[in-house]
């Protein structure tokens, strides 16, 4: 049985249209996987504080990176914290629009060493929201987390002493096809 070109260019064209649609949604995909596995040193959303806490402590550093171009100063209040695991901690970053324009953008976050991620949970973030920074504005803005105790029990984490959270501001996905959309 032969096929003429015009299936060939039709059957073509849906694949390249079904990969475009899958890159698309990839990012997504990937998010939800890594928050519900923890997978890349993502961490894990809890709905409530940890049932116990035990005398291990753990230093929490505070990083916070600002993509090339994106006009704003991010910085960690307070740059390290003690914590017993499973105690609550709360940290904040201070997030200022350098710039004489408003300016849209989302935080992401990742923990490191890697394999802490699963066992690092936040209860408050500001992370994965689009958030509008009105010139020369500076806002304050927490994240409520504990390291949960489970690390204890753990063979591969036992040499841990420190984890770092990571956060990073990127221009939103709207601001950014602004950006890049030619002047009218």
């Amino acid at each position: 049985m032969k096929l003429g070109a015009g299936w060939i260019v039709a059957g073509c064209a849906g694949i390249v249209a079904a990969m475009l649609g899958a890159a698309f949604q990839a990012p997504a995909l990937y998010n939800a996987f890594c928050q519900i596995t923890g997978y890349g040193g993502e961490t894990r959303i809890a709905e409530a504080a940890a049932d116990r806490v035990l005398d291990r402590t753990i230093e929490v550093r505070f990083d916070a990176n600002v993509a090339p171009g994106l006009p704003l100063r991010f910085e960690p209040v307070d740059h390290l914290r003690s914590l017993r695991l499973g105690e609550t901690g709360i940290a904040f970053y201070r997030i200022t629009n350098t710039s004489d324009r408003p300016v849209r953008a989302v935080a992401t976050y990742n923990v490191a060493p890697h394999k802490v991620g699963p066992f690092f949970r936040k209860l408050q973030c500001f992370c994965f929201q689009d958030t509008v920074y009105q010139p020369g504005e500076t806002v304050e803005a927490a994240v409520v987390f504990f390291v949960d105790p489970d690390l204890a029990d753990d063979r591969d984490t036992e040499e841990v002493q420190q984890v770092t959270l990571s956060y990073t501001y990127f221009a939103s996905v709207d601001q950014a096809a602004a950006a890049l959309a030619p002047a009218s």
